[in-house]
C-alpha cells in the first residue's frame, strides 16, 4: 500500500462559523481572518494505491459551479485534483473507487462535471462510496443543512450507476487494511477511514477534526447538525487516539497534514506535526 496527499487547492470559510462558540480573540490567533472574516482552510485529499486499486478519499469542490457560487468560498491555489493526480503519476481515469467521506459541497464536489449540458461522473472507472443512511440524509435534506447539499454533487452518481453504499456497521471493513468508524455529530452517518500502514494508524478526519485547531473539546464547528453529540464523538476518539497513538489526517487544515496527539495539563493536545510522504 502506498499513501500520496492530493491537494485541491484552498478556499475561504467564516471563521466564527469555523470556531462555533470560541471567541474570535481566540481563534483569530489560531486562522487569522481577512477583513471580511473569512480564514482560508485545506481542500486536502488522500490518495491510496493498492494493488491494483486506487482509493481517492472525498474530492474538494470541483469548478462547475457559477460564478457567484465560487465568490462566496474563493478558492485559491495552483494545487488542483487534476495536476496533484498528475504529480505522482495518475490521471482520474485510473481511479477505481471514490471514497465520499460525506456529501458537503467541498467534500464531493469533485465527483461531477459538466460536458455540455450533461452532468457526469469525473471519474468514469470509479466505484463511488457513501452509505445509505448518509444518502438519504443529503437527498431529503434538513432546512439548516440545504445549502451544503447541492443535488448537482449528489444526484448524477446515482444516475449514472456508479454508486454503492457500505453497511452502516462501526469498524467494517472497506478493503484490506482500511475500516471505517462512523460518527454523527457533523452530519449524519460521516464516515473516517482507518488505515494501517508502516505499522501505524492513520485516520482520515474529515469533518469531525477539520485542523489541529479544533482539537479542544469546545473547539466545534456551527455547522455541525448535533454540537454535543460531536463533543462526546470528540472525547471519545481523542482518548482512543492519544492512548494507541494514532496519526490524524486533516482535511482543512491550511498549514498541517498530519500530526500525532498529547496529553497535556489543558487535555489532549496536538504533539508533533509533519507531511505525510515523512513517514
Amino acid at each position: 500500500m502506498k499513501l500520496y496527499t492530493i491537494d485541491t487547492r484552498f478556499f475561504k470559510l467564516d471563521g466564527g462559523a469555523m470556531f462555533g462558540v470560541v471567541p474570535k480573540s481566540i481563534w483569530n490567533k489560531l486562522n487569522p481572518a481577512d477583513e471580511n472574516n473569512l480564514c482560508t482552510w485545506a481542500l486536502r485529499c488522500l490518495l491510496i494505491e493498492d494493488g491494483n486499486r486506487l482509493i481517492l478519499i472525498d474530492n474538494g469542490l470541483g469548478d462547475k459551479q457559477d460564478t457567484k457560487f465560487f465568490s462566496h468560498y474563493q478558492p485559491h491555489g495552483d494545487a488542483t485534483l487534476d495536476k496533484s493526480l498528475a504529480a505522482h503519476g495518475f490521471h482520474r481515469d485510473d481511479i477505481t473507487d471514490v471514497f465520499l467521506t460525506h456529501l458537503h459541497f467541498d467534500h464531493c464536489g469533485g465527483s461531477i462535471v459538466r460536458q455540455g449540458d450533461a452532468l457526469v461522473p469525473a471519474f468514469k472507472n470509479a466505484v463511488y462510496w457513501s452509505n445509505e443512511g448518509h444518502w438519504n440524509w443529503a437527498t431529503h435534506p434538513n432546512d439548516r443543512e440545504k445549502a451544503s447539499f447541492l443535488k448537482e454533487n449528489i444526484l448524477p452518481i446515482k444516475e449514472s450507476g456508479q454508486l454503492r453504499f457500505i453497511a452502516h456497521t462501526e469498524g467494517i471493513s472497506f478493503v484490506d487494511n482500511i475500516s471505517i468508524r462512523f460518527v454523527s455529530g457533523h452530519t449524519d452517518a460521516m464516515m473516517l477511514p482507518q488505515i494501517q500502514y508502516k505499522g501505524k494508524t492513520i485516520i482520515y478526519m474529515a469533518d469531525l477534526l477539520p485542523s489541529t485547531a479544533h482539537i479542544p473539546i469546545p473547539y466545534v464547528m456551527s455547522y455541525d447538525m448535533f454540537p454535543l453529540r460531536t463533543i462526546h464523538e470528540k472525547k471519545t476518539f481523542l482518548q482512543e487516539a492519544v492512548n494507541n497513538e494514532y496519526i490524524l489526517f486533516f482535511e482543512h487544515d491550511p498549514v498541517n497534514e498530519c500530526c500525532v496527539l498529547q496529553q497535556t495539563e489543558k487535555g489532549i493536545r496536538a504533539g508533533e506535526t509533519f507531511k505525510l510522504s515523512s513517514l
